[in-house]
């Protein structure tokens, strides 16, 4: 469980650091069946529907910047995302019904492993309200050599800044936008089995990995349930009938139910439109949309 003081500091900031989140057994699975899909990726000549594959990746130095879905590729990571423990953490935030949106795991190799250009979830996927966020589950002790999760603090309470390029969704803000105060930012690092939370407006971005260690985090992206897609954008739902959707809704329920009611809240909404010409990752979102680093 959250402490009140945990509780609102994220309230506060935007997010938290929450040390010791896994049992050991939950880490020990995990990093276990990391190291597994990060073996067979070995047999991977190019990006698919399991691996985002880095570049300079081949059978003898596997190099990934993801792997995708991971809770519907082993049991070790559902059986953490539909934990009561894990449960434990969220319901003070979001309340007793909670959807995921999606998982993945950023293993971001070694020896200049890709960054993250600064962004805001919430400018990928806007819904009916905010009451949204990203759980990031360190597999590995993540310190300031091996990229770690920074954020800018109390930005969800912020507009939203622009994540266009030259007319086109890039993914990432502009590092020279005014609005965008870097020298705020602060680095989340932590051990093995510690925890990061960060809501879904929260200004966020990692440099790449610099050092001679994987950086791997598992990622979960959650919400309130009573936050409803708007346009069916980012994936998740594209393309997807009525019917469909509401099915899918209701698959991803990790806690509680799948509400049929919106709750719409006045918060700030852009959209991933027009859409670059690659939007299969975030990585590719941003390459081809032609954003700019904001860590060169």
């Amino acid at each position: 469980m959250l402490s009140d003081e945990q509780i609102a500091f994220y309230r506060d900031n935007g997010y938290v650091h929450v040390p010791n989140a896994l049992t050991a057994q939950q880490l020990s699975a995990m990093q276990r069946v990391t190291d597994d899909l990060i073996e067979k990726s070995k047999g991977v000549s190019e990006s698919n529907d399991v691996y985002d594959l880095d570049e300079g990746h081949s059978a003898d130095t596997p190099r990934l910047t993801r792997i995708k879905l991971p809770h519907i590729r082993d049991a070790a990571f559902s059986d953490t995302l539909y934990s009561e423990r894990l449960a434990g953490f969220l319901i003070p935030l979001l309340g007793p019904n909670i959807r995921l949106h999606t998982s993945k795991l950023n293993t971001k190799a070694p020896g200049g492993g890709a960054a993250v250009e600064w962004h805001q979830d919430w400018a990928f996927y806007p819904h009916t309200n905010d009451d949204i966020l990203a759980v990031g589950i360190m597999l590995e002790d993540v310190d300031e050599a091996n990229g770690p999760l920074m954020v800018v603090p109390s930005t969800h309470k912020n507009p939203i800044l622009s994540h266009h390029r030259n007319g086109v969704f890039c993914g990432a803000i502009d590092p020279a936008d005014p609005l965008f105060e870097k020298d705020k930012a602060i680095t989340i690092t932590g051990k093995a089995g510690d925890m990061s939370i960060h809501h879904v407006r929260v200004l966020h971005g990692s440099a790449p990995n610099r050092s001679d260690r994987a950086r791997k985090i598992l990622f979960f992206e959650l919400m309130a349930a009573d936050a409803w897609p708007l346009m069916g954008v980012a994936g998740v739902y594209q393309g997807l009938d009525a019917p469909s959707m509401w099915e899918k809704m209701q698959e991803n329920i990790v806690h509680g139910q799948q509400p049929t009611a919106p709750r719409v809240e006045a918060v700030p909404v852009s959209m991933p439109l027009p859409p670059p010409a690659d939007a299969t990752s975030i990585f590719k979102v941003q390459r081809s949309g032609g954003a700019i680093s904001g860590f060169d």
